[in-house]
């Protein structure tokens, strides 16, 4: 009999590992690096559940390293499966994971210079030729197309409208002559957002697994782009430099949208934006690469010759000496730097010389994990662990949710009522537990499904 194990994203935003056993194969759905609490990073450095040699194939959500993060270590361990992926998130992991590998060997190198491990050395978890022998794996597949896995068994990427390339991954199975029908909706896109098309509508499933982000939560009725406006203005009038940490994928490009617009229209003024970040550098070219991915409206914006990811003043540092220049910049200015949690990356260096200092402000435009040094920022502690040292946070801080590219709890609601039958079991995933509790009552009460929050490596039987 079929079954699903829940090897991640239980009570967690961070870890997506679905496996699916049908009679004859197993299938794991996303591959992500557990983030946020020691005791989930932890969880990154045991041994897989499952011997990875046994699993016939993964097939990725999207491309953030929540959802594929632990790949190249899926590979290192006797993975040889084919990966399947949307055509851009095939792109974007050819750079994220590959940056990943880097990011982790530099974070282990520079704790070894510093002595502030107690490892010794401390060694990265992959290193960038497990990542290169993971992207060599993937098999892009088409939004639409069919693809048979196996004799009654076969997949479908749908829209999710999370990010470029983001899908629901939609299998079909044959089980005692009935089909069964199980939609994973990875991470759940939000309607009317810039750039992306909105998900895709889905009219049924046997069985549904949800994330939960936002399953406590609305993004409120706030003008997006009139908060930007107001905080960069107000960050020129307190005299510092506004730095914003963001996810390299999807947010940063996002965010590159509004205020290019926000210029266009003089609500606020030509300023100097440095991208600091390699990888959403890079991105950023594999967003204008695919651009049959883009709503309508960003379409025809391109086509009338609009560079839409292109502000009037744009620097991307790519090289560390270009980095290590912004440091000399004191009013004036904006840096987008990646991590989006402020967990690693060169946005820590920012972070570490700008917390400091009142005058600057630090703005958080996605959600931050339980346990990441972005939710103790935004928390309000007077300090924050940066390579080994408290920095003390003087800075002023914002946030603003409406970048979020998770539904949040009315939008899911709205996004199931297009069901026609109520599915057999919903799975409540990649939330923490409040957040997985809240929408479980909330589907219960307006549709009256059945619903499941599972546990760390819970299996459940589908017939």
């Amino acid at each position: 009999m079929p079954s699903l194990t829940f090897l991640g994203a239980t009570g967690t935003v961070t870890g997506s590992r679905f496996l699916l056993k049908t009679n004859s194969k197993q299938y794991l759905i996303d591959c992500g690096l557990f983030q946020g609490l020691k005791e989930l990073r932890l969880r990154n450095w045991e041994p897989f559940p499952v011997a990875p040699d046994t699993i016939d194939a993964v097939i990725l959500t999207h491309a953030h390293i929540d959802h594929t993060g632990y790949l190249p270590c899926l590979v290192k361990n006797g993975f040889h499966g084919p990966v399947y992926a949307t055509t851009a998130t095939t792109d974007l992991c050819q750079i994220m994971l590959p940056d990943s590998a880097h990011l982790q060997e530099e974070d282990a190198a520079y704790a070894n210079k510093k002595h502030f491990t107690k490892h010794s050395p401390a060694l990265p978890l992959y290193t960038g030729e497990d990542a290169k022998k993971a992207v060599s794996l993937f098999k892009p597949i088409p939004y639409g197309s069919v693809l048979n896995l196996d004799d009654g068994v076969s997949l479908t990427f749908r829209d999710a409208g999370h990010i470029l390339g983001s899908a629901f991954v939609d299998i079909r199975l044959q089980n005692d002559g009935k089909e069964l029908r199980l939609l994973f909706s990875g991470d759940l896109g939000r309607p009317n957002q810039p750039i992306l098309r909105d998900p895709h509508t889905v009219f049924s499933a046997d069985y549904l697994v949800i994330e939960s982000t936002y399953g406590d939560r609305l993004h409120g009725s706030a003008d997006t782009k009139k908060e930007v406006a107001r905080i960069i203005n107000e960050s020129i009038e307190r005299g510092g430099v506004l730095v914003i940490p963001s996810f390299a994928v999807g947010r940063t490009q996002e965010l590159l949208y509004t205020i290019r617009e926000l210029e266009e229209t003089n609500l606020i003024p030509h300023l100097p934006i440095y991208v600091d970040s390699p990888m959403a550098i890079n991105a950023t070219q594999i967003f204008i690469k695919n651009k049959q991915d883009y709503d309508l409206e960003s379409k025809v914006l391109e086509l009338e010759g609009k560079a839409i990811l292109q502000t009037a003043k744009l620097h991307f540092a790519q090289t560390q000496q270009q980095s290590k220049a912004i440091n000399a910049i004191n009013n004036r200015a904006i840096i987008i730097s990646a991590s989006g949690m402020v967990t690693g990356g060169r946005i820590l260096h920012h972070m570490f010389n700008r917390l400091p200092n009142p005058k600057n402000t630090v703005l958080f435009i996605g959600y931050q994990a339980l346990g990441t040094r972005g939710r103790t920022i935004l928390e309000g502690a007077e300090s924050v662990k940066i390579h080994g040292q408290y920095v003390p946070i003087r800075a002023h801080v914002e946030n603003i949710s409406g970048f979020s590219a998770h539904a949040d709890y009315n939008e899911i609601l709205a996004w199931l009522a297009s069901f026609n039958n109520a599915p057999r079991k919903v799975f409540i995933v990649h939330g923490e537990p409040e957040q997985s509790r809240s929408l479980g009552d909330k589907i219960r009460s307006q549709f009256n499904w059945a619903t499941e929050t599972p546990e760390y490596l819970s299996r459940f039987e589908l017939n």
